[in-house]
């Protein structure tokens, strides 16, 4: 793992960058620049999309031997897909659907590597549900109001003020945040270990 020469990030969320440094990673970050485009409404395969998307794009301006991790989070609730809101009207429609109950958080995730040969390229998704405390129409409205939903998915950060109605998670906090980081550093390994062996 320590052997791999390069590792880019297409993503220029801050988030998933503190996320790869808790594990020792320190990637270039050069955010993908294409428009994002979702042809399905089945969460699963939204996240996969859009994190290939990213991925492929920023890996098609790299050298050989790089790696490019790509991601996209979305939080899905009652068949909706809640992606990032565009106001705090927004954010109180989104917070509003999810109080009080459980709702799915999804993180596509795809590296590619980039081969002299062409690349390989390698997607998986990983869910973790949250479960909320109820909340009242004040802490809503707070909530809704503050800078903290504007840039997330779901319009709420786990990590941030919203920590006060998280009641309970079941699988990875660290996909809540934005990027299953042990899986991700388990994948890498492996496809770095397959590299060794062509």
């Amino acid at each position: 793992m320590n052997k791999i020469d390069k590792l880019v990030l297409a993503s220029a969320s801050p988030r998933r960058r503190e996320l790869l440094a808790q594990i020792g990673i320190a990637p270039e970050v050069v955010p993908s620049t294409i428009e994002e485009k979702i042809t399905t409404d089945v969460p699963e395969e939204a996240v996969m999309e859009l994190s290939r998307q990213k991925a492929e794009d920023v890996a098609s301006r790299q050298q050989a031997g790089t790696y490019v991790i790509g991601a996209d989070t979305i939080v899905a609730a009652g068949g909706e897909i809640l992606g990032k809101p565009v106001s705090h009207e927004d954010a109180y429609r989104m917070i509003s659907l999810i109080e009080g109950k459980t709702h799915q958080v999804y993180t596509g995730v795809t590296l590619v590597y980039c081969g002299v040969g062409g690349n390989k390229v390698k997607s998986f998704v990983e869910k973790t549900d949250v479960h909320l405390y109820p909340m009242s129409d004040g802490e809503i409205r707070t909530y809704a109001d503050s800078g903290e939903p504007m840039d997330k998915a779901g319009a709420y950060g786990i990590q941030g003020k919203f920590a006060a109605f998280i009641k309970g998670i079941d699988g990875d906090y660290n996909n809540v945040v934005g990027l299953p980081v042990g899986r991700v550093y388990q994948e890498i390994k492996q496809m770095f270990e397959q590299e060794g062996k062509e």
